[in-house]
């Protein structure tokens, strides 16, 4: 069996592609940022539609308006769009190059968030108090685990942040750490709109009913 041989001075055929696309750095990781977000969207849709499902069953317990206390729940979720408005000068002043005021207005985020979460587990131990726990029907089953599942996201935001506070003050605002506080910025403002929709189907519906 005879083997090709390639002539003097001729090029070797190339059977791939020599040249790679040039990528962006840092651009992988915001598509799977965003891939994480949608399916955390699909988490919530499912939670949603659970609690649209279920959130009639009172199984002869206490109905919405008899349990929400919307002075409270108005209270909370100012606590979270005003750690939206915070988090957004830290990604001013992070454009700026501002180390120092970025950690400011994430300490201050970090604050808003942790109010937030003082009061919905507030709200949750004096609805177990009254014997309107989880377990008492389908409907309760249903707005604890879609708000104690919204409320664990923002735990975990929190978290998130505070690391990222460590590492700007560490490293300063490097291109990674940009990268870093801007998926941060998509996953607290994600939580936002998420937030305004339990307000708005789960609480002001539910106190309408």
């Amino acid at each position: 069996m005879s083997e090709a041989t390639i002539p003097p001075g001729a090029q070797a055929p190339v059977f791939y592609e020599t040249d790679e696309h040039h990528h962006d750095a840092g651009g992988s990781t915001m598509l799977g940022f965003w891939l994480y977000l949608m399916s955390d969207c699909l988490i919530f849709a499912m939670l949603f539609a659970s609690y649209g499902v279920y959130g009639g069953s009172y199984a002869g317990g206490p109905q919405p308006h008899e349990i929400f206390k919307l002075p409270l729940v108005a209270l909370n979720t100012s606590m979270l769009l005003l750690s939206s408005i915070t988090y957004g000068f830290a990604m001013l002043a992070m454009n700026d190059g501002k180390v120092r005021a970025v950690q400011g207005w994430l300490a201050v985020t970090g604050l808003f968030g942790l109010g937030f979460l003082c009061i919905e587990l507030y709200e949750f131990s004096e609805l177990i108090a009254e014997g309107a726990g989880p377990q008492r029907s389908a409907f309760l089953s249903a707005f604890f685990t879609l708000v104690g599942t919204h409320g664990l996201h923002v735990t975990f935001g929190i978290i998130w942040l505070v690391t990222l506070m460590v590492q700007v003050g560490r490293k300063g605002l490097i291109a990674a750490n940009q990268r870093r506080l801007q998926c941060l910025s998509l996953f607290w403002h994600f939580l936002d709109v998420i937030w305004i929709g339990v307000f708005t189907f789960v609480y002001l519906l539910g106190v309408l009913r």
